[in-house]
C-alpha cells in the first residue's frame, strides 16, 4: 500500500506549528519538503514541526528536514524545530533542535517579534514598485536603519518590476529585520527563474539588467523554488560597503558571501 503524509498548520500559536501524520519514506519526503517550504516562504520567524504522529519507514528520509534547514539558512533564516515524543533519537539525527512538545519549543524560541516582519500583497500593475518602495522606506525608518532604505528600495524595485513585466502574477513583498540585517523578498506564482551569469547585458536588453543591479547592492541574494512559483530574496546589512555608482543593470538564484 502506498505511503501517505497529511499535514495541518496551526497558525493560532506563538509560532506556526505543522503537524505531520502518516508515513515518512523516500516517496513522501518530497511532499514534506514542499509543505514546509510553502510555509517558510511566508517568512515566519520560526516553524515548529510536530512529528509525534509521523511514522518513519525509512530513517534516511528524515534528512529532508536538515536539507530544508540548509536551504533556508540565508533566507528566510527561520528557526526550524522538531517536536517528537516518540522516536526522538531518529529525529536528533537531523541535527535540528528536538523538543517533546510545541510549548517546550516556544519556550526555547522566546517571544516573537511581529513588528520585525512585514508583508504586502499586490497585483502586477503599474505603481506596484512605488508602493513597495514606500513600504521599504517606512520599514527602514521604523527600524532605525535609514541608510539601508536606498539599497533596499533598489532591490525591491527590480524584483517587483520583474514580476510586473514577466511573471505577471499576483505577488507578495516580504520584509524582515534580524539584528541590523534587512531581508527583502518577493514571492510570485511563476516557476520561471531567470538565470544570472554575472556578465553585462546590452542596454537594449528589455528587463535583463535587474539582477546585476541587485547583485551590486545586496550582501547575498538568491531564489527559492516552490510548488506554485518562487521567492526571490536579498539580504542587506548596515556594515556592507555600498557602491558609489551602479549602472542600471536584472533575476535568478545567486548568493554572495
Amino acid at each position: 500500500m502506498p505511503s501517505e503524509v497529511e499535514h495541518l498548520v496551526d497558525d493560532g500559536q506563538a509560532y506556526p506549528v505543522v503537524r505531520l501524520t502518516g508515513v515518512l519514506d523516500a516517496a513522501t519526503a518530497p511532499l514534506v519538503r514542499s509543505i514546509l517550504l510553502d510555509l517558510l516562504a511566508g517568512q515566519p520567524e520560526a516553524v515548529v514541526v510536530d512529528v509525534a504522529d509521523l511514522s518513519v519507514r525509512d530513517p534516511a528520509a528524515v534528512a529532508v528536514l536538515s536539507g530544508i534547514a540548509e536551504e533556508i539558512v540565508d533566507w528566510p533564516g527561520s528557526s526550524l524545530m522538531i517536536c517528537a515524543v516518540a522516536e526522538g533519537e531518529t529525529w536528533h539525527g537531523t541535527g535540528l533542535p528536538v523538543w517533546p512538545t510545541p510549548a517546550d519549543a516556544f519556550a526555547a524560541l522566546g517571544p516573537p517579534a511581529p513588528g520585525h516582519f512585514l508583508d504586502l500583497a499586490m497585483e502586477p500593475l503599474v505603481g506596484a514598485a512605488r508602493r513597495s518602495r514606500e513600504l521599504v522606506t517606512e520599514a527602514c525608518r521604523r527600524w532605525d536603519l535609514p541608510d539601508l532604505a536606498g539599497p533596499a528600495s533598489t532591490v525591491v524595485t527590480e524584483m517587483v518590476n520583474n514580476v510586473v513585466a514577466h511573471a505577471r502574477t499576483p505577488m507578495t513583498v516580504l520584509l524582515g529585520l534580524r539584528g541590523d540585517t534587512v531581508m527583502v523578498a518577493v514571492r510570485d506564482h511563476s516557476a520561471h527563474v531567470p538565470r544570472f551569469s554575472g556578465n553585462p547585458v546590452p542596454v537594449t536588453s528589455y528587463g535583463g539588467r535587474g539582477l546585476l543591479l541587485i547583485d551590486s547592492v545586496a550582501r547575498r541574494w538568491g531564489s527559492l523554488a516552490l510548488a506554485d512559483g518562487k521567492v526571490v530574496w536579498a539580504v542587506l546589512d548596515g556594515e556592507q560597503e555600498q557602491p558609489t555608482e551602479v549602472s542600471s543593470v536584472g533575476m535568478a538564484g545567486h548568493a554572495r558571501g
